[in-house]
């Protein structure tokens, strides 16, 4: 088993997939879209799992290259796997309002599947903020926006809250996507302290001068960062597009309700996420 700490000093195709491996990739991928399809490629993606023993897989996913860890993120098991059920929906929605200069802000990058989708598809006028504060999964992070060409993507090591300073945060395990600063369930999580800044003094200290769009998935935190930056931002630096985790039963005030009375519209509800967008003023 390769430990992920040392995995990121190997070049890109050290781990490219063995035959075994790389034929159920191709099959997992080419599943369709429906029960059948999904329950085929699920299982097929177990024994896929079971025969990587752990090790990770270089790849392209998303119009990017990628080298991803599937054991203990479903994040990255998702893109490796399925990348056709990863988000389509926001994806879809999120690829239709590209434009020239197009700036996205991605809270809670994981290993930068949306970071990179969007720098695939904008083209060299877009910048492109990659926020992740766990240190192992911003390593993978970094390395994966290294392995591409498109020189918009910017790693920011750091966590979004209410106030600047240090937070703890809580890292999950099994399954690092769920690391919060929130309290988690799991009696197995580990504490770790990373530094903390606002929204607002990071989109003020990367100089935007607006945010075409943003998503943000932080495990029940959304409203710590998205209610001060509503509070204290000037309208013209509030993003026209939110793409957010719902996490109703974790935020601690009525965040939707607050986007709405800040002028913005659900346009889309899948299983995971609300989709918000602003109407022009």
């Amino acid at each position: 088993m390769i430990e992920p700490s040392t995995a990121e000093e190997q070049p890109f195709g050290a781990f490219a997939p063995k035959p075994f491996v790389a034929r159920i990739i191709s099959r997992t991928r080419a599943a369709p879209d429906n029960f059948f399809g999904r329950k085929s490629a699920y299982a097929l993606r177990s024994i896929g799992l079971r025969a990587l023993e752990g090790a990770p897989v270089d790849i392209e996913a998303l119009g990017a290259k990628m080298r991803l860890h599937p054991n203990g993120n479903i994040c990255e098991k998702r893109v490796l796997f399925t990348p056709q059920y990863f988000d389509p929906i926001e994806l879809e929605m999120l690829a239709s309002r590209l434009r020239d200069g197009f700036t996205f802000i991605d809270v809670g990058a994981n290993i930068g599947a949306y970071s990179l989708f969007v720098a695939a598809r904008a083209g060299r006028s877009a910048r492109v903020l990659a926020v992740e504060p766990q240190p192992d999964v911003f390593a993978r992070l970094a390395y994966n926006i290294a392995q591409n060409p498109f020189g918009t993507v910017k790693a920011v090591a750091c966590a979004l809250a209410d106030k600047p300073g240090e937070l703890t945060l809580f890292i999950d395990p099994a399954n690092r996507g769920e690391s919060s600063v929130r309290i988690l369930n799991s009696t197995t999580a580990s504490p770790v302290k990373v530094p903390a800044t606002t929204l607002l003094a990071l989109v003020e200290s990367e100089h935007y001068e607006r945010i075409d769009a943003i998503k943000l998935d932080v495990e029940g935190a959304e409203d710590l960062i998205l209610e001060p930056f509503l509070r204290d931002a000037p309208p013209s630096l509030w993003p026209g597009f939110i793409i957010i985790e719902d996490s109703r039963l974790r935020w601690q005030s009525d965040l939707a309700g607050l986007l709405k009375r800040s002028g913005y519209r659900l346009v889309r509800q899948t299983r995971m996420n609300m989709l918000f967008e602003r109407d022009p003023t």
